[in-house]
């Protein structure tokens, strides 16, 4: 976890450029019953950003996707291809013109200033704090996927960029989809609202398979530079994902985070490690993490990403006076006795990556403004808070952990540079910084 020279966060601007950005007006500032077009910009074409533009164009019907950015240009022409052979392309809302497609490790600049109103940032998140800083600074709205960083620069920069939004009136849209799941809405309602009583522990699990298995060295291409090959492979190294549990337990970490009041913990204790060589890549397959709250009480995230093994992904939540089920299509609240006093009926439940974009396309069309830039950044935050306990064995504070200046990687980094971004963290070993 040693620092890397040049840092790649830029949160630190001359004072000039900082108050030249917020007296910037956006884009777009659409009154309701505006129904002028919204051009929309996608950076980060894989699986996850082909969805949101997807759910971008229905949560609008003046929405077009306008341009396309991707480091690789065979995701981005299948990802279009897909748009223009669909029914988005046939009513008329895929307008990528060839020289609004960009390919590159810059593409996402070059998305921000091809004259969108929206942009859906969706690479790995390794990029996201200097993505997130550009959109903003352009007077763009955003969609902005989780985590929102994989350290605690890139936490500090969105964080000013969250700032710099508010400042600006753009919206600003995370991706922790359960935020916005009618179900978990109502379940969280009634907790933070007391109806088991006094909080005293969650339990959050996230068991599952692996996710993106590396690729063997021995698919490698001869001459691939090292930097483009992490990027092929981005999940399994710490700079482009966060590692598992900053990556996809982060869902579960944001939902301890929402029942606490979106108030820090006073500090992290945490285990992790991998059972696996896996193709190596330097991330954990598991991790296990009690973050210590004030009046004693405990949030725990227990995740994991290993083959055969039992899987759920669930929520219990503890009260001085109940408990709170979340586990699958059960979200139910209970007495002391162990009653059930309330139950979510399943049929009322909403598409929650449909109701991300609504909310953001409503909001702009309305000429009002969301920003959810706090509690997201606090969420991304508690996840590498736990990812640091893990990877030194240390108790680790809140405070401490977002002063760190461990910087994963430089931002200058191309394709063909060669990059070592170091070797699978040992606990007792690793240092914090």
């Amino acid at each position: 976890m040693k620092p890397s020279q040049p840092t790649r966060r830029h949160f630190l601007q001359s004072s000039a450029a900082s108050a030249a950005a917020l007296v910037a007006t956006p884009y777009i500032a659409r009154g309701q019953g505006d129904q002028s077009p919204v051009k929309v910009g996608l950076v980060g074409c894989g699986g996850r950003g082909s969805g949101a533009a997807a759910q971008a164009l229905n949560a609008d019907n003046g929405a077009i996707l306008w341009s396309m950015g991707d480091a690789f240009e065979g995701q981005l022409n299948r990802s279009l291809k897909r748009f223009q052979d669909g029914p988005k392309g046939e009513n008329g809302q895929v307008n990528v013109a060839d020289d609004r497609r960009f390919v590159g490790l810059d593409a996402f600049q070059k998305v921000i200033d091809s004259g969108v109103d929206v942009v859906l940032l969706a690479t790995p998140p390794g990029f996201r704090p200097q993505h997130l800083r550009a959109a903003v600074e352009a007077g763009k709205h955003v969609f902005c996927e989780k985590p929102m960083a994989v350290d605690a620069p890139g936490v500090r920069s969105v964080m000013e960029s969250a700032q710099m939004a508010k400042a600006k009136g753009t919206c600003l849209v995370a991706g922790f989809c359960w935020r916005y799941s009618t179900s978990r809405r109502a379940a969280f309602e009634r907790v933070l609202g007391g109806d088991i009583g006094d909080l005293r522990a969650y339990h959050a699990t996230y068991y599952t398979g692996p996710v993106k298995p590396m690729n063997p060295e021995s698919s490698r291409p001869a001459g691939l530079g090292d930097v483009e090959w992490q990027v092929q492979n981005w999940y399994n190294f710490g700079w482009l994902s966060g590692d598992s549990l900053v990556e996809q337990a982060v869902h579960s970490v944001d939902k301890v985070s929402w029942a606490m009041g979106d108030r820090p913990p006073l500090a992290a204790v945490a285990n992790g490690g991998r059972t696996r060589d896996n193709h190596k890549g330097n991330i954990f397959d598991h991790f296990s993490v009690m973050y210590e709250y004030p009046n004693g009480v405990l949030g725990a995230v227990s995740s994991r990403q290993i083959p055969n093994c039992f899987n759920e992904n669930a929520d219990y939540i503890v009260g001085s006076n109940g408990r709170c089920v979340i586990n699958g299509g059960r979200v139910a609240l209970e007495n002391s006795r162990g009653n059930e006093m309330w139950r979510f009926r399943s049929r009322g439940d909403n598409n929650m990556y449909q109701e991300e974009h609504d909310t953001l396309f409503a909001a702009i069309r309305k000429g009002e403004t969301v920003n959810d830039g706090d509690w997201m950044a606090t969420s991304t935050m508690l996840a590498i808070l736990g990812r640091m306990a893990a990877y030194t064995g240390q108790r680790i504070t809140w405070d401490d952990a977002l002063q760190s200046s461990t910087d994963l990687a430089p931002d200058t980094l191309q394709f063909n540079d060669a990059f070592d971004p170091g070797g699978v963290p040992q606990p007792g070993v690793t240092k914090f910084s």
